[in-house]
C-alpha cells in the first residue's frame, strides 16, 4: 500500500480504523517552528466523529500522541510523529463484509489487489479514520504557513442540491478564512445550514445518504510556485484530494464550467493595482500553466455520499460465487461532507507548504 506522499516535506500514514491507532510521520520540517496544540485540537475535533447527527455516532476523541519531533514546543528538525489511538470500535459490525462486499465501497477491490488478506474492519486502512492523521500533518503545516502570511479555509459549497453562498473568488477575505476554520459546520450563509441538516436527516432516515462538495480557499499565496506540465499546482494538489476516500472530482477555478464560457469570458484581465499585477476577475482560480498567479487559489472537491448505507443491497457471495443480498451492520455517516472540510483544508495545506519548499519561500 503506498501511504507516502510529498517532494521535500513528506508524510507516511500508518494504521487501520480498528487496529490499534493510526498515525503519521512527518520528514522535513523546518527546526523551530511553534507548535500550537490548542489550535491543532480545534482541526482534530472538527473532523472527529460523534459530535454532530450528521455523522456516526462513533465517538472518538482524536487526541493526537506526539512521539518524537518536538521539543518544548517546538519542532527540532527531526521527523515528527503522532499517534492517535482507536478506543471505540465494534469491529464485529464488519464480520460478513470479508465474503459480501459494499456497493460503492473498496471491499471487492481490496480484496482482488490483496488476496482477502487486507484488513476489513471498519474498512481497515482504506478508512475515512486515516484523514485523521491527514488533518494533523495539515494543521502543523498550516501553522507554518500562516506566519509566512498564507491563510487556508473551506466552506461546505453543497450537500444534494442544497447550495451555500460561493467564494468571492477576487477579494477572498483572510477573516473569513480564519473563522471557517474553527468551525465545524462551517458556512459563508449561516441560513443554508437548516435546509442542509434537513437533506442530510431524510436520507438518514431512509437509511441512505447524501454528497456534496467542499470548496477551499488560500490566501496569500505569491506569484511563481509550481511549474508546467507534470509538477503544476493542480497536479500536486490533485494528488493529495484524491487521496482522500470518497473524493471524485476536484475543480480549480471555474473548472467544468470553463467549457461552457468563451475565451473572452473565461480570461481574467489584468491591471496595476498600487505597484502589482493583479487581475480583474479570476475564473482560472489562482493558477496559470501550472504556476500561481498571485490571486487566491480557489479549488473545489466533489464528495460522494456514504457508500455504507442500511438498505439491502445487492452484492456477491466471495466464497460460493452466488448472487447475494447484502444489509450493513455499523456506524456510518449519513453524510461526510462536513467532518471532510478540514480534511480538505489539511491537503490544500500540505501541498502549498511543498510547493513553498521547492520555491525556496520557507
Amino acid at each position: 500500500m503506498s501511504s507516502n506522499w510529498g517532494n521535500l516535506i513528506r508524510i507516511s500514514i500508518f494504521g487501520e480504523s480498528h487496529g490499534a491507532g493510526v498515525g503519521v510521520v512527518i520528514d522535513g520540517l523546518p527546526a523551530g517552528e511553534p507548535i500550537d496544540l490548542e489550535e491543532l485540537q480545534i482541526h482534530m475535533s472538527r473532523r472527529a466523529p460523534g459530535h454532530d447527527r450528521t455523522a456516526t455516532p462513533r465517538k472518538e476523541s482524536d487526541l493526537p500522541e506526539i512521539l518524537s519531533g518536538t521539543l518544548e514546543g517546538r519542532t527540532t528538525g527531526a521527523p515528527l510523529c503522532a499517534l492517535i489511538r482507536n478506543t471505540n470500535t465494534r469491529s464485529g459490525d464488519y464480520q460478513n463484509l470479508s465474503i459480501l462486499p459494499r456497493p460503492g465501497h473498496s471491499d471487492y477491490t481490496a480484496y482482488v489487489k490483496y488476496k482477502g488478506y487486507n484488513d476489513i474492519r471498519g474498512g481497515g486502512h482504506f478508512s475515512g479514520r486515516l484523514t485523521s492523521p491527514l488533518v494533523f500533518a495539515g494543521s502543523v503545516c498550516r501553522q507554518i504557513l500562516r506566519r509566512r502570511g498564507i491563510e487556508i479555509g473551506a466552506h461546505i459549497y453543497s450537500i444534494a442540491d442544497i447550495c451555500d453562498d460561493p467564494f468571492d473568488p477576487v477579494q477572498v477575505d483572510a477573516g473569513l478564512l480564519s473563522q471557517l476554520s474553527r468551525t465545524r459546520f462551517s458556512l459563508v450563509n449561516p441560513k443554508a445550514e437548516e435546509p442542509m441538516r434537513a437533506a442530510v436527516e431524510q436520507a438518514r432516515m431512509s437509511l441512505d445518504s447524501v454528497g456534496g462538495i467542499v470548496e477551499c480557499a488560500a490566501v496569500g499565496v505569491p506569484a511563481g510556485l509550481g511549474s508546467p506540465m507534470f509538477g503544476g499546482v493542480e497536479n500536486v494538489f490533485s494528488s493529495l484530494l484524491f487521496g482522500i476516500p470518497a473524493v471524485k472530482g476536484v475543480e480549480f477555478g471555474e473548472g467544468f464550467g470553463a467549457a461552457k464560457m468563451r475565451g473572452s469570458q473565461h480570461n481574467d484581465p489584468y491591471r496595476m493595482v498600487n505597484g502589482a499585477v493583479k487581475a480583474v476577475t479570476n475564473h482560472a482560480g489562482g493558477i496559470l500553466g501550472g504556476i500561481t498567479s498571485g490571486m487566491p487559489i480557489l479549488v473545489r472537491a466533489a464528495v460522494k455520499p456514504t457508500s455504507s448505507i442500511s438498505q439491502r443491497q445487492d452484492t456477491v457471495d466471495l466464497t460460493t460465487k452466488e448472487n447475494a443480498v447484502l444489509e450493513v451492520h455499523g456506524r456510518h455517516d449519513p453524510c461526510i461532507v462536513p467532518r471532510a472540510v478540514p480534511v480538505v483544508e489539511s491537503a490544500v495545506a500540505l501541498a502549498l507548504i511543498n510547493l513553498m519548499a521547492e520555491g525556496n519561500q520557507l
